[in-house]
């Protein structure tokens, strides 16, 4: 453990900030968050933070207070005189605005990297960002982690790979699922959907053979578990022997958790970049605060990373 490494966090998912402090072999820092009758917040350090690499672990989940937290908190440690800020975002907010796809609308990601930059970060650890591109939007070092890490070894132990299929839920997905299917050897299936609007689907095919198969459908984020749960009974219309998924970021918005319980799906697993608003005995929780804490620790040691990507 590296006497110059400090983590802080915020409100958003303490818990796993304090384990991947915990699997590093460090603790939180002592960080002050006050809050004002009308809403408004300060944040302050309780210890130095002069000369030291300081990691803020915060997931930028709604409502924006979450993002907000954290740019107060590199503002505070860049005017400390800390000697590095890492913002260690495990669900990137707002990454599904990525591009103008319809007349005057904001690009909500390159906003948000605009304000991480200008807040003074200088440097960005996440993972599966809703778009590859988002990267680009930083003027600073990104490490986009992938859940396939920790994702594709579940698998092997948890499923029996001789009856497996992988699919996507929708076309956007194909080159998550592909990736699957190809490092596993296995095949994989297609839910094509049209839309009405958004959160709302018109109607859905599959592309693919399901017939007595064991389908996994892998996908990012889950938000109201719509497109999800639609895919996941088609697939058991289809034949499908039993249907189960695979998600990084877990939203659950809205009713999720109804349609959740109400669908075809045997069992949804998640990893615990975001914190679950309930509890339910579908969902499965991997912890990412191993390979967090690994990546942190190598790149203190400037050590190579790209062993922790699989596909």
């Amino acid at each position: 453990m590296s006497k110059r490494v400090k983590f802080f966090t915020g409100t958003s998912h303490r818990a796993l900030a304090e384990n991947i402090a915990l699997v590093y072999g460090s603790v939180l820092g002592d960080v002050n968050i006050t809050r004002f009758s009308d809403g408004e917040f300060t944040i302050y350090f309780n210890e130095t933070v002069r000369g030291q690499d300081v990691f803020l672990i915060q997931p930028t989940t709604p409502p924006s207070d979450n993002l907000m937290e954290l740019l107060l908190m590199i503002d505070a440690a860049r005017r400390a005189s800390a000697r590095k800020i890492i913002a260690v975002i495990p669900y990137f907010g707002m990454a599904r605005q990525d591009r103008k796809d319809k007349p005057r609308v904001a690009i909500g990601s390159k906003l948000v990297a605009n304000m991480l930059m200008a807040a003074g970060v200088t440097r960005v650890i996440t993972m599966d960002l809703h778009a590859d591109q988002i990267q680009g939007f930083f003027e600073v070092p990104v490490d986009h982690l992938y859940a396939s890490t920790i994702f594709l070894p579940y698998i092997k132990e948890n499923f029996d790979l001789e009856n497996l299929i992988i699919a996507a839920p929708d076309t956007g997905g194909t080159k998550r699922a592909n990736a699957y299917s190809k490092y596993l050897g296995l095949e994989m299936a297609v839910c094509y959907k049209q839309r009405k609007a958004a959160n709302q689907i018109e109607n859905m095919m599959v592309i693919g053979d399901v017939r007595d198969k064991d389908v996994l459908i892998v996908d990012d984020i889950i938000d109201t578990a719509g497109t999800l749960t639609k895919a996941a009974d088609l697939m058991q219309h289809e034949g499908a022997r039993s249907v189960s998924a695979m998600c990084t970021h877990a939203v659950l918005s809205g009713p999720a958790y109804e349609r959740l319980e109400n669908s075809e799906i045997d069992k949804l697993i998640v990893t615990d970049t975001i914190p679950l608003q309930k509890n339910s005995d579908k969902i499965h929780i991997i912890s990412v605060a191993s390979l967090f804490a690994d990546v942190i620790r190598r790149l203190e040691s400037h050590k190579s990373i790209s062993s922790k990507f699989i596909i």
